[in-house]
């Protein structure tokens, strides 16, 4: 019987969160018999950066080029990105479509070749507001001119936003390891869309998994505005925004079904 193909998936963490918290998933892809590289991206996790030394969304990003720079010619990798960090695979995708085989957006920012960088957190923050209720805190942070805030998620956003639908132990875990992040808005609405040639030529993928029908609704939103061959959505009953955590069996096969196509 013929070798199943090895894939080596890229694993890429959203805002304020870690390369902790892929720790269900990693394994499951291990044991189906592939590779899996999960990192810190800058100021995030358990990475020695701290947020205001930071200025740019590619210095935010820039753990994940130094994977992709690690990655040999002749390998291709299947990215997976998570939330926010459909933006570090857009830059990633634009800097190395040759060494990406698909990008997998979960419940992801996906940028169009179109718009500025910054287009779809604007359409995020207009589709979807937040409650009255959120305790997200934010601050300016940086120099001034830079026009930079930083983002921490509260215990009640996390709680009703992010993991209402996984075990409250993983909650308890996200409530002492969340770090700030940014979503450095002022730098990417000053950059030129992604061109079709290089972030558009890499085929792509979208997980739906929304806490929320707005959430959802925002997503499709974005497969129609660009356009995505493959499309799965996670089952609403038992699945939150964080589906690594909170469904990480399906979220497995799911991943595998889309790499298998």
């Amino acid at each position: 019987m013929e070798a199943k193909q090895q894939t080596h998936f890229v694993l890429v963490h959203g805002i304020c969160h870690g390369a902790w918290c892929w720790y269900k998933l990693q394994p499951l892809l291990e044991a189906a018999g592939h590779r899996v590289t999960a990192f810190d991206l800058s100021a995030s996790g358990i990475d020695l950066k701290h947020l205001d030394e930071l200025r740019t969304f590619p210095d935010y990003t820039l753990p994940l080029f130094n994977v992709m720079e690690s990655i040999p010619p002749d390998e291709k990798v299947v990215l997976v990105g998570h939330s926010l960090a459909g933006l570090n695979l857009a830059f990633a995708m634009e800097k190395y479509p040759e060494k990406i085989s698909m990008a997998i957006f979960l419940a992801a920012m996906m940028p169009d070749t179109t718009h500025r960088p910054s287009y779809v957190l604007e359409e995020y923050f207009a589709r979807t507001p937040s409650g009255s209720s959120s305790n997200t805190q934010t601050a300016p942070f940086g120099r001034p001119e830079d026009q930079l805030v930083s983002v921490l998620f509260g215990p009640q956003d996390l709680a009703s936003g992010l993991y209402q639908r996984s075990p409250p132990e993983d909650l308890a875990l996200a409530n002492t390891l969340v770090r700030p992040g940014s979503f450095f808005m002022e730098d990417l609405s000053k950059r030129s869309p992604f061109s079709n040639d290089k972030y558009g030529s890499v085929k792509r993928a979208f997980i739906i998994a929304g806490a929320t029908e707005a959430e959802n609704d925002f997503y499709r939103w974005e497969i129609e505005n660009f356009e995505v061959p493959i499309v799965k959505e996670m089952e609403a009953e038992n699945t939150d925004h964080m589906a690594m955590i909170s469904n990480p069996n399906t979220l497995c096969q799911y991943i595998l079904d889309i790499v298998g196509k």
